[in-house]
């Protein structure tokens, strides 16, 4: 669900339109040097250890909802604010932040497409000038539905109704590029890097959404599936998580335990 007039996939143009309006919350995950430097008219600044938690082995595990409710409560989050994020590298760390918001249930938002970059480049207005909104009482509430744990992910592995998309770099998923104690990938993923969802020519905004459907088709990546996205601590899944969402996928999880959590175990199948 997005505002009467904010898409999932918004374009700047767009949203310079919107600075300002009631119950917008702009959001800036990149680091804070840069942010400082130049960000958004009013957005305020979300640092992206905020929103991830290191449970070892996983290392980009979903905080408590009493961490999420503080996180989101100081950068003044209500119920109604419609949350527009952005970072400057292609998106990652923002996406996360919207695969958060679906955890939690949180309906409204939007994906700048071509986040700062995008911004910058079309010379639209920026700020040196910290945003500090009022803190609010956000109550966050893990619902599952957009969440795929370890067990789930088990359970699945033989459900020819669900997709498992790994979103690392073909060497990672080959195992020739070992980034936990056991290379490869879960048994039947199929494998899309997520940097094959951005166009270089346009400020990484995502590619056309056809060539990108009937790509994702060829690997059996369907609307009519549950897709589950990881990676290696759900920061690129979490990406293409948003990608698929913006493509009319409805049934989708990302796992957040990811490789790091999987490749870590020695209870765990790998191919």
């Amino acid at each position: 669900m997005a505002h009467p007039f904010l898409p999932l996939l918004l374009e700047p143009a767009e949203l310079e339109k919107h600075l300002g309006a009631e119950n917008l919350l702009v959001v800036d995950m990149n680091p804070a040097d840069v942010y400082n430097k130049a960000h958004i008219p009013g957005a305020v600044h979300l640092d992206y250890a905020q929103i991830v938690a290191a449970r070892p082995p996983a290392m980009g595990a979903l905080p408590s909802e009493a961490r999420l409710s503080d996180v989101f409560s100081a950068i003044g989050m209500t119920p109604n604010s419609h949350v527009v994020a952005y970072d400057n590298e292609g998106n990652g760390r923002a996406a996360r932040l919207l695969w958060t918001l679906d955890a939690v249930g949180h309906p409204h938002f939007s994906l700048l497409n071509g986040g700062l970059p995008a911004w910058l480049e079309e010379n639209r207005p920026v700020s040196g000038e910290p945003t500090k909104k009022p803190r609010s009482e956000y109550r966050a509430k893990l619902s599952g539905a957009a969440v795929a744990d370890k067990d789930y992910v088990l359970s699945h592995l033989q459900d020819q109704t669900v997709a498992l998309l790994d979103t690392r770099s073909p060497g990672e998923y080959s195992g020739a590029v070992k980034r936990a104690a056991r290379g490869g990938h879960i048994p039947g993923a199929v494998n899309f890097d997520w940097v094959n969802a951005m166009d270089p020519n346009r400020n990484l905004r995502l590619r056309d959404a056809e060539a990108l459907r009937a790509e994702l088709a060829r690997l059996g990546v369907t609307p009519d599936k549950e897709v589950i996205t990881y990676c290696q601590t759900h920061h690129r899944s979490a990406h293409t998580y948003i990608v698929l969402k913006a493509l009319g996928f409805t049934n989708i999880k990302g796992y957040p335990g990811s490789w790091s959590e999987w490749g870590n175990r020695d209870d765990t199948p790998v191919e």
